[in-house]
């Protein structure tokens, strides 16, 4: 170790070409902004338990396995939005539409998900469905701020220059949650990702943590538009019905 830096050779499978450095400030920003948040941030996982357990049979927390760090998979945790043992077919060609097109990264929320559970929709567009992974940060697997973990079958169809966005750890919230997401196309994500990654600092770390509430509020009101806006289209493309 070398000037407070902690060094992690590369993941089987990752695809990376250099040692990787992970500043030891990062940690301990990490940690400490943990124990100051567990106040209030214990009592609305707690509620958000309680909501899920009444409105949907399954488990409470949804656990998949993402890829961080060098290319290494590790579980993630999530609060379940969904309903248990749904089919992941139509993720998979939803992403692979937006990975190989210049579309916005909309979520499938805004087109109308009959796989959501009730309250699923704000906890999704909030954030809070997340907030579980405060237990991978805590682990090691991610940090507060970084690149999103993707799954497994994304980080297949990666090219070589974009699984440069593996050489920090994942993270809660970061460059790409702050500037748009869901009006960003896939490429332009991966390059905002490359972007923190070359100008990683504390500082840049402190100004996305404190940009991300903001960025969440809007991305909850152009959510809810967007759901609006289709309610109102659908009955209209429908046309009303004529009596014969």
């Amino acid at each position: 170790m070398k000037n407070g830096q902690t060094n992690a050779e590369l993941g089987n499978g990752a695809g990376l070409n250099a040692v990787a450095i992970i500043p030891r400030w990062k940690r301990v920003l990490d940690i400490m902004l943990i124990i100051l948040a567990l106040p209030v941030v214990l009592p609305v996982m707690i509620c958000i338990a309680l909501i899920i357990r009444v409105v949907s049979e399954g488990p409470i927390l949804f656990r998949q396995e993402r890829i961080g760090y060098l290319g290494r998979r590790f579980m993630c945790f999530k609060f379940r939005t969904m309903v248990a043992g749904n089919d992941t077919s139509s993720h998979k060609g939803h992403l692979a539409t937006l990975m190989s097109s210049n579309k916005p990264m909309e979520k499938m929320d805004t087109k109308g998900d009959p796989r959501i559970i009730p309250f699923g929709v704000p906890l999704r567009a909030s954030g809070l469905d997340e907030l579980p992974q405060l237990i991978n940060v805590l682990r090691g697997d991610m940090s507060l701020v970084g690149p999103r973990p993707c799954v497994p079958y994304e980080y297949e169809e990666y090219q070589s220059w974009q699984k440069e966005r593996f050489k920090t750890v994942p993270g809660l919230t970061g460059l790409w949650q702050v500037s748009g997401k869901n009006n960003t196309t896939f490429d332009e994500m991966i390059h905002l990702d490359l972007t923190y990654i070359k100008n990683k600092s504390l500082w840049l770390d402190i100004k996305i943590i404190l940009k991300t509430v903001p960025a969440l509020i809007v991305q909850m009101i152009e959510t809810r538009n967007r759901r609006k806006a289709r309610a109102v289209v659908q009955p209209a493309v429908s046309g009303p019905t004529v009596n014969q």
